[in-house]
């Protein structure tokens, strides 16, 4: 978890991402999800080479990170915190609140080269 300065104001907090400093890569891609149906789930696949930062920007949501043997589940909820997903682990996201936001902020441009989106493909590639 990466955790990033609030300065607290009288009409509301602000939080600061910078690049290399706040977090540990240039951004070059940034995306949300929103409006996920209830019981809907997103993610579901790994990265080669991406690194990411996932951010409840609003509402909470659920992430499960898999690297091939272990999964960890984390609870997002918080605009101030960020799960650091490195590559080569697989993502899940899941049980979103209603309004619910994912911030996600990407080390790469798209490139669907990067993606393994098999789960046994994923296992394979985790033994070379």
């Amino acid at each position: 978890m990466v955790e990033f300065p609030i300065n607290h104001r009288e009409r509301g907090n602000l939080t600061v991402v910078s690049n290399n400093i706040t977090i540990p890569f240039d951004v070059k891609r940034l995306y949300y999800l929103y409006d996920v149906p209830g019981g809907e789930g997103r993610g579901g696949h790994a990265h080669k080479e991406l690194q990411q930062i996932i951010v409840a920007a609003s509402g909470s949501f659920d992430v499960v990170l898999d690297d091939g043997r272990v999964k960890r589940h984390f609870t997002l909820n918080r605009p101030y915190q960020g799960l650091f997903v490195v590559p080569g682990i697989w993502r899940e996201l899941e049980n979103f609140s209603s309004g619910a936001v994912c911030l996600v902020l990407a080390s790469e441009k798209y490139d669907e080269n990067d993606y393994i989106r098999d789960y046994k493909d994923f296992l394979e590639w985790k033994s070379l």
